[in-house]
């Protein structure tokens, strides 16, 4: 038996009485005189019109705005009110469903490096992965050449579940949230690299020896930081060093989950793949790691996200920005010290643009949103007024 019904009844209730009080409105200030008043109007203002399906986007010097496009599989830079497309090997970027060119990253130390990161569906002689690439960026920002593939093998299949959210690390490690591809043997696996969040080094493509399975004889156990992930899209990193991940459910229990080293997170749908099984479960040997929020009935196909920072924020300041598709928002978690989820808001004015996937803290702590609703997209900033 997979999970006593008492307890699967009980965790169900609760969830989804948070989740409604959750998105009721002003819910997440503590009471008292005022303090609404401590969460700042936000202006949303448009960065970069006329995307489409835009997966990403990071800031470059300038600034520049520097945005990957999934199914055109453009590579597009944005400066002084134009855009431009970077000359980019767009046609060995395979597409399909959810799978194309979707998350990039930018080394710290790209003045001197000119490196960034993607993760990209491709081709391969038996059927197609997924890859991370780095690559150098001209001085002139209009073309980029491969620098190292840093990993091949993620798994692919319809284009189903492709994952793939990037992260650098303060430790400079690159972390990789991966999807399982819609097979039931992948989350489980450690020889595969789906369903899993990964972490190497970012020059090299080395596993990164910190991780639990360093001295394993299996090349890719030694990638894996955590396991058992349905469809990892969001990678933040908190002020206090600890990752977090955020990653859709099937019907139910969207999940934002506390990045632990070796944590089985328990999403296994097999035989078959049977995704009435619950997202986190608790009758798989072993230990699971369960989820710091759960979204319950139904999902809200939660995405990107980042950790807010400043005291202009008010008291959006230190809470977890998590884009979400399906529901068309933005939402601000509050958790605490130690991790436990305390309460969300969603503002009024992130409820109008649609679909949502990435978000990005830019270098003066805006948030950078991405619209993913297939045509007429952009790129939102979002600043406290």
């Amino acid at each position: 038996m997979r999970r006593p019904v008492a307890l699967a009844v009980l965790t169900c209730s609760l969830a989804l009485v948070a989740s409604l009080l959750a998105t009721a409105p002003g819910v997440g200030a503590p009471a008292g005189p005022g303090r609404a008043a401590a969460y700042p109007a936000l202006r949303v203002t448009t960065q970069v019109p006329g995307l489409q399906q835009p997966w990403d986007v990071q800031v470059l010097p300038g600034p520049r705005y520097l945005v990957t496009e999934r199914d055109s599989r453009r590579l597009l830079i944005r400066f002084h009110g134009r855009t431009h497309r970077v000359r980019f090997p767009s046609g060995r970027v395979w597409t399909s469903g959810e799978t194309g060119l979707m998350s990039v990253a930018v080394d710290p130390r790209f003045r001197k490096n000119r490196r960034i990161y993607t993760c990209q569906g491709a081709t391969t002689a038996t059927g197609h992965d997924v890859r991370i690439v780095a690559w150098r960026m001209n001085a002139r920002y209009t073309a980029v050449r491969r620098a190292r593939l840093l990993l091949t093998g993620l798994p692919a299949s319809s284009g189903r579940h492709g994952g793939c959210r990037l992260l650098i690390a303060r430790s400079g490690a690159l972390l990789v949230g991966t999807g399982d591809a819609a097979v039931s043997g992948n989350p489980q696996n450690l020889d595969s690299l789906g369903g899993k969040v990964l972490r190497l080094n970012r020059m090299t493509g080395r596993p990164w020896p910190g991780n639990p399975f360093a001295s394993s004889s299996s090349l890719r156990r030694r990638y894996v930081l955590n396991y058992g992930h349905r469809n990892v899209q969001g990678l933040a990193q908190r002020a206090d060093g600890t990752v977090w991940s955020v990653e859709h459910g099937p019907d139910r229990d969207d999940e934002i989950n506390l990045v632990t080293s070796g944590g089985n997170y328990g999403w296994a749908p097999g035989p078959g793949y049977d995704e009435s099984v619950p997202m986190t479960d608790f009758g798989l040997p072993g230990p699971q790691v369960a989820a710091r929020w759960s979204s319950g009935f139904p999902t809200l196909a939660t995405s990107g996200a980042a950790w807010v920072h400043g005291s202009r924020w008010g008291s959006y300041d230190g809470t977890l920005a998590v884009a979400a598709l399906k529901a068309g928002r933005l939402m601000f978690f509050r958790f605490s010290a130690n991790g436990t989820f305390r309460s969300m808001r969603t503002p009024p004015a992130l409820t109008r643009f649609g679909r949502l996937r990435s978000v990005t803290r830019a270098p003066n702590g805006d948030l950078l949103v991405t619209t993913a609703n297939g045509s007429g997209d952009r790129v939102l900033r979002v600043s406290p007024r």
